[in-house]
């Protein structure tokens, strides 16, 4: 039993063997990997795919693309995991489950670019009718 450990997570109890369990990720530049993020007390769940291995002599780093959408769009940025990271692990994405596809991300992009450009069209007419109709108020004659 020395070699064996109970462990718990989120109430589903498992019997792990040390002496046969092991876990080594092997990740290359394009995979889609989840980041598990920690936010203030709680923890999300956000996809990323690798863009970069960095070969830094004191801490190698890898830097992932992340895409989260929410009420307001769509956002890109960017995690640089390393040693020192912390509030952040990653895993792969299993084959069962939704990859990340370019042209996913390039639509929502698109949608956002869209989305800001009518954003920018309406400040422009506001603009454009404050001119033409209350140019005498403003006038200093």
């Amino acid at each position: 039993m020395e070699n064996k450990t109970i462990i718990e997570i989120q109430g589903v109890k498992m019997e792990v063997d040390f002496r046969t369990a092991k876990r080594i990720d092997e990740f290359k530049i394009g995979d889609n990997v989840k980041v598990l993020k920690k936010d203030g007390s709680t923890f999300k769940v956000i996809p990323g795919v690798i863009i970069e291995f960095v070969n830094f002599k004191e801490l190698p780093t890898v830097q992932i693309a992340t895409f989260e959408s929410d009420y307001w769009g769509t956002h890109l940025k960017f995690v640089n995991f390393n040693a020192e990271t912390e509030g952040i692990e990653i895993t792969k994405v299993s084959n069962h489950e939704l990859i990340l596809e370019k042209s996913r991300v390039i639509d929502r992009l698109n949608m956002e670019i869209e989305k800001k450009r009518n954003e920018l069209d309406e400040i422009v007419s506001k603009k454009e009718y404050l001119l033409k109709h209350f140019d005498k108020y403003f006038s200093k004659d």
